[in-house]
């Protein structure tokens, strides 16, 4: 595993505050502008084998010479029109790569099209759906970007992945690369620190109810969640939806499924680049130190950057925008 300190991000001292970044991460100003690849976006429900439906958005470039497929995972609670899934895709379809943004279940506009509740380690369903959209466009090469949550699932298909049985000549996929921006290694941790933050705790919960009261409002006979949402933390809220809903026995055993501290990426064989910054106020960064070497990751820890952030300027350049065309290549 190679590790490289970046020092060549250094965002202005006006911006180097991690909760600034954090906010800006989702709230980029840039929003406007360009908006050619929801223009040509087409809604695609794709359907595994045991019947669950995720919905995506596919947006073909108009070059000549596509330069590939990209498919962008969005983080908890976000979705396909998250601002930085909006303003990355679109950067990137310009600079020549078809897009596709991919829906977790429960996010976005998506909660009719399932029954079943979202759980972070519902991972197969995500892999199918990403092995369906990456055959939407022939003979392409494809590579996956994924945001904190969304993170953690680019690395967990990375593990999954092998070229031999899900790439080649039949069915013309061949994924290159996986880019993990502030993924969650550490679900409790994660959760903790979010709580202990007021704002972000905050910002969570008030996505989180609404979220859980649409689904009781879509499945009423199935759901009463009047109690869960008057819980004043995300870990309270968890514990008691494991508790009514889940098949695990408490939190903790839930955030263990899919946790990817240690040697849990050591089989990864697919080129993959985890990006974080020491000062993420969400994801402890002495979990990206102890993993375990892998020669397949590029591990690059910024000294700021906070939690999916990286802005360069007020404008609300990235530097993992930049990273990423270098990259996928």
């Amino acid at each position: 595993m190679t590790y490289q300190p970046a020092t060549n991000f250094s965002p202005p001292f006006y911006l180097r505050n991690p909760m600034l970044q954090t906010f800006m991460g989702s709230r980029r100003l840039s929003c406007g502008g360009k908006q050619s690849m929801i223009a040509n976006a087409e809604k695609i429900i794709l359907t595994t084998d045991d019947g669950v439906r995720l919905q995506g958005a596919l947006s073909k470039c108009e070059h000549t010479h596509p330069k590939g497929l990209i498919i962008l995972l969005h983080g908890w609670e976000g979705s396909i029109n998250s601002t930085y899934i909006k303003i990355t895709g679109q950067r990137l379809f310009e600079d020549g790569y078809h897009i596709f943004r991919l829906n977790l279940r429960d996010h976005g506009d998506t909660h009719h099209l399932n029954q079943g509740l979202f759980y972070a380690t519902l991972f197969d369903e995500v892999y199918t759906a990403v092995k369906q959209a990456a055959r939407l466009v022939s003979k392409m090469a494809v590579f996956i970007c994924g945001f904190s949550l969304g993170g953690n699932y680019a690395l967990r298909i990375a593990r999954h992945w092998r070229q031999s049985e899900d790439s080649g000549p039949q069915n013309g996929t061949d994924l290159r690369h996986v880019v993990a921006i502030s993924p969650a290694l550490d679900p409790a941790k994660a959760t903790d620190a979010i709580d202990e933050h007021r704002y972000i705790r905050k910002y969570f919960l008030t996505k989180w109810q609404r979220s859980l009261g649409l689904k009781q409002r879509l499945f009423p006979e199935v759901y009463n969640f009047n109690y869960v949402i008057s819980l004043p933390t995300i870990r309270a809220m968890t514990e008691h939806l494991i508790h009514h809903y889940g098949v695990y026995q408490n939190a903790d055993e839930y955030f263990a499924g899919y946790n990817l501290c240690g040697n849990a990426l050591q089989s990864i064989r697919v080129p993959t680049t985890i990006i974080t910054s020491a000062d993420d106020p969400i994801i402890p960064v002495a979990d990206f130190y102890q993993l375990t070497p892998n020669s397949h990751i590029h591990r690059i820890i910024h000294p700021h950057g906070g939690h999916n952030g990286f802005i360069r300027n007020l404008r609300g350049h990235t530097w993992y925008e930049d990273y990423i065309r270098h990259t996928f290549v």
